[in-house]
């Protein structure tokens, strides 16, 4: 078995290939039971839209939270919800790879020319998990024109590329945090609490919290780069933390670092894992 047979990326065309046809197959499959798709896309719809309820619920008692005016509170939910639905339905399937672990089926995925990452993230895909992505984006939607930014081609960029950069940021986390199996058996719930906990965190503004709060989710784990540093920017909104003019395109390279590091320490677990035995 080659070492690095696990984060192989040589040739992208024909892993290309292999996750639309691994990935259709299962859409294929899912399809079969259309009442249980649409019924959990839809569950998935309605409690994610829960999340948001309770920031409108806090805004009738309040009419800033943190010196953001309403329609800014809910740019900033859409924001950091809307790269949270896309890595959850492109990418969280990672965090079954723990399964695979203690089940010796890891072996069968090594032994296939085709990067682990990337069979699993095909194997396990769920299409119905789309629903995430429903209430960011109508919110998303409702917010832009209402939150007084003339949207000329500076400001759409930059909300481009901060979709872009927190899609890539919380993939990272979910697979450096799954990396992490196959050391420590049973870390699903600890992806859970870091990926779901830091993207509810990441629905209000970051100066709210406390500083050891601040420092941990959002600059140890730089979830504030998802949504909070591009918003401020974009939105021209209070800044009680001051950050300066120069982070607001810092989210590229943030986003980079991230993904090479998880990509590193996802490498150095295929590399070290020595299967279940007998």
């Amino acid at each position: 078995m080659p070492a690095t047979s696990g984060i192989r990326w040589g040739n992208t065309r024909a892993d290309a290939r292999l996750y639309r046809l691994l990935v259709g197959a299962r859409i294929r499959s899912d399809w079969q039971y259309r009442t249980s798709f649409l019924t959990f896309l839809l569950g998935q719809a309605m409690v994610t839209a829960l999340d948001f309820a309770a920031i409108v619920l806090l805004l009738e008692l309040v009419p800033e939270l943190g010196g953001w005016r309403p329609a800014q509170v809910a740019f900033l939910y859409g924001l950091a919800s809307l790269p949270f639905g896309i890595a959850d339905l492109l990418v969280s399937a990672v965090d079954r790879v723990g399964v695979y672990v203690q089940a010796g089926t890891l072996d069968r995925l090594l032994l296939r020319p085709a990067p682990v990452l990337l069979q699993i993230s095909a194997l396990e895909f769920e299409l119905r998990r789309i629903g995430k992505l429903i209430p960011s984006v109508v919110v998303l939607a409702w917010a832009i024109p209402n939150v007084g930014v003339d949207w000329t081609t500076g400001p759409i960029i930059l909300l481009v590329v901060a979709v872009v950069c927190g899609t890539v940021i919380y993939s990272a986390l979910w697979i450096l945090v799954a990396a992490s199996a196959f050391r420590v058996v049973g870390m699903k719930e600890a992806t859970y609490a870091a990926t779901f906990g830091g993207q509810y965190a990441n629905q209000y503004p970051l100066h709210l919290y406390r500083g050891w709060i601040r420092a941990v989710l959002g600059w140890i784990i730089p979830l504030a780069f998802v949504a909070y540093v591009p918003s401020v920017f974009l939105l021209d909104a209070a800044n009680p933390l001051s950050l300066p003019r120069s982070l607001v395109y810092a989210s590229l390279p943030v986003a980079a670092l991230a993904m090479v590091g998880a990509i590193a320490c996802w490498g150095m677990g295929i590399r070290n894992y020595q299967g279940t035995g007998s």
